[in-house]
């Protein structure tokens, strides 16, 4: 398949998976904290459209779960108990977009039964919810963290470009020793200095400002690289020559020819910045419990029996390689088209 091909369909699936996690409350069956002891690692339930005796239903329904009382974590179906599946249900509240009180979810079964599309934790918390909600964090952990460091980037590289001589010198060397220090490492030891027991929200913050300021010297460089051109054209000299301000420059000639660079750099960073949160919340360093992420889900799995035994738990860790996978082909599309110029 050709790159122009592929290329909608990365798009479409990110747009899908932002979507999704933006609409969490509303596509998620269940609160992501909510815990139900008498389900507890139960497996994804499955939708049925043909029932115990044989009979086709135009509607999907599910079982009920019983556990068995021998065997931890063990289940059956009650076929004596039929739950049709329904949309537009009313469950939890929770806040569309952060500000809209709701109470309405896309689909979910009538109480008492359970509609666990990716099964749950050993909290009995459901795990497809938790995705949702903890997609939140991770994918946008990424997009603010790069948006920080390319700003930082297009700031740097812009005057060191533009303005050259001592700035110039004092600027690349700040960014050489930027890009000496092994990143992640040195995000370890920043994020390790920080205070352990604090809100998610204030742990958020903090991930995406630790993250998003150790990675802007390359594009600090690309983009000092395209201004040190930018500025020799012709036309910008002949601005320069009838009186035209810096800013003016910048703003209308130099930095509109960096765009290029920036939206690359921003496919290929986003992806970087959403594993770094991942393996910080996978290691205790970012948002904890009982806040989902897709790295404190992964956290879990340092168990070798539920890493061996409950093999949904690995679904976080599954959903980053479509996400990585389309960055890469919207990266590999845009670096295309700077290259080429079309």
């Amino acid at each position: 398949m050709s790159k122009r091909r592929i290329f909608p369909l990365a798009v479409a699936l990110l747009s899908f998976l932002y979507a999704a996690v933006l609409l969490a409350g509303f596509v998620a069956p269940y609160d992501p904290a909510e815990q139900d002891r008498e389900y507890p690692f139960a497996p994804p339930t499955h939708l049925h459209f043909i029932d115990a005796q044989g009979t086709l239903h135009a509607w999907p329904f599910t079982y009920a779960l019983t556990s068995s009382p021998d065997n931890f974590a063990q289940y059956q179906e009650d076929r004596g108990r039929v739950f049709p599946l329904r949309f537009f249900v009313v469950g939890e509240n929770y806040s569309l977009l952060g500000f809209v009180a709701c109470h309405r979810h896309l689909y979910g079964v009538d109480e008492p039964g359970r509609l666990f599309l990716l099964g749950t934790d050993g909290y009995g918390r459901d795990q497809f919810s938790r995705l949702l909600w903890g997609g939140r964090i991770s994918l946008l952990a990424g997009l603010i963290a790069a948006t920080l460091s390319l700003s930082m980037g297009m700031l740097v590289g812009a005057a060191s470009g533009y303005f050259g001589g001592f700035v110039d010198d004092v600027l690349m060397w700040l960014v050489e020793l930027f890009l000496a220090v092994p990143w992640l490492y040195l995000l370890f030891a920043v994020r390790a200095f920080l205070p352990l027991h604090i809100g998610p929200t204030v742990a958020f913050l903090l991930v995406v400002a630790v993250i998003g300021m150790v990675g802007w010297a390359r594009p600090a460089r690309l983009i000092r690289g395209v201004v040190l051109s930018a500025r020799e054209r012709k036309y910008v000299l002949a601005a320069r020559g009838f009186g035209a301000s810096h800013f003016y420059l910048l703003r209308r000639h130099v930095l509109p020819q960096t765009m290029g660079v920036f939206l690359t750099q921003a496919a290929l960073l986003v992806p970087q910045y959403i594993l770094a949160e991942v393996t910080l919340s996978f290691l205790g360093l970012g948002v904890g419990e009982p806040v989902p992420s897709w790295g404190n889900m992964l956290g879990s799995l340092q168990q070798y029996h539920i890493l061996a035994s409950y093999w949904w738990m690995l679904v976080p860790g599954l959903v980053l390689v479509p996400v990585f996978w389309a960055y890469h082909v919207l990266a590999d599309f845009l670096h295309e088209r700077v290259e080429f110029g079309h």
